[in-house]
């Protein structure tokens, strides 16, 4: 039973009253986004793909970069977010949170209460000759450490107890094998997947996390299972987490995005599209929900109305939210007649 996130998302569109865009595939909504978020139903997003105030950039045309004295102040700010986010995000969902190198080891140890720190992915930037910014520009023998020509992108996946590697589908194996008494040597003989060293081995992997079932695995665990009497076994979209990546694309925790060029109006933390919609397919499927609590520009929206997939977007400022009805509007437009 694939979740159906249609009806999901028509029901999370219905309780926002105040959209500056509002269409079946697209929510911008102005306001507080740790509010907003309050008003989005458990375990509903498939993917966060957000962008913060870096907080040690101390951008005054960022809303909220200079808001906090302190680093602590930050982070207690942010930890709020992560617990609203492990809230609203599916089991089976992925975070990506953009982030200054200077902040991210704090913000890290901070995520780990609530998720899986799965990656660190160093964000390079390189741009085409003749647009280097300030890093041309300034002298560099006045420098007191290395040049920061690169932001940080914390990949993170929802956290589960109960087993070594905070696996949500190894606990959910568990449970559903020892609801019907069956050992893993015996669901290993029943769907095949035996171990290299026992015949438990492949099961019991599963089950702490250290890897996962393919989907023709999965298949024969779901059939075992229902027929030693497991009632309602999601399908394996509902409960392995997507991620998607092959050597024809970055692959590594080092991404070679160019940065956005400058141009009249544009956010002073916009992201570019393929950068966005390469970690969108990664880490979800067509249809699923995307939220971007900092939409500022609302390029997440783009990028994923771009792959057929849905978008929750909150805005604070709400000159950024007429720039981002703008740019869905546009970009809606212009598929629609390519």
């Amino acid at each position: 039973m694939i979740v159906n996130t249609k009806a999901i998302f028509t029901e999370i569109r219905n309780r926002y009253s105040d959209e500056y865009y509002n269409t079946d595939e697209s929510i911008l909504v102005n306001g507080d986004s740790l509010e907003l978020l309050k008003k989005i139903p458990d375990h509903s997003i498939a993917l966060i793909l957000t962008d913060p105030p870096y907080h040690s950039t101390k951008k005054r045309n960022i809303v909220g970069d200079t808001s906090f004295s302190k680093d602590s102040e930050y982070i207690d700010w942010m930890k709020k977010y992560a617990k609203e986010w492990k809230r609203v995000l599916k089991h089976n969902g992925s975070v990506f949170c953009f982030c200054s190198s200077v902040m991210s080891a704090q913000l890290q140890v901070m995520f780990s209460e609530y998720f899986n720190v799965l990656s660190e992915i160093i964000w390079t930037k390189p741009n085409a000759p003749g647009y280097d910014g300030w890093k041309q520009k300034m002298k560099k023998e006045s420098l007191r450490q290395w040049y920061p020509h690169s932001e940080r992108i914390i990949f993170l996946e929802n956290a589960a107890e109960g087993n070594l590697f905070k696996s949500y589908f190894g606990g959910q194996l568990t449970a559903w094998r020892k609801s019907v008494k069956m050992s893993t040597i015996k669901l290993a003989e029943l769907t095949g997947a035996y171990g290299k060293v026992n015949h438990g081995g492949a099961v019991a992997n599963w089950e702490a996390g250290r890897n996962i079932p393919s989907k023709e695995q999965f298949e024969k665990l779901k059939v075992a299972l229902s027929e030693a009497g497991v009632p309602d076994i999601p399908d394996y979209e509902d409960v392995i987490r997507p991620f998607n990546v092959n050597k024809d694309v970055e692959f590594t925790d080092i991404w070679t995005f160019e940065n956005v060029r400058q141009y009249k109006g544009k956010h002073p933390a916009e992201k570019p599209i393929d950068l966005l919609e390469h970690a969108i397919k990664a880490t979800t499927y067509e249809g699923d929900i995307v939220l971007d609590c900092f939409a500022g520009s609302a390029s997440t929206g783009v990028a994923a109305m771009n792959l057929g997939r849905k978008s929750i977007l909150f805005e604070v400022d709400s000159e950024w939210c007429n720039y981002g009805t703008n740019n869905l509007n546009s970009n809606r437009f212009f598929k629609m007649i390519e």
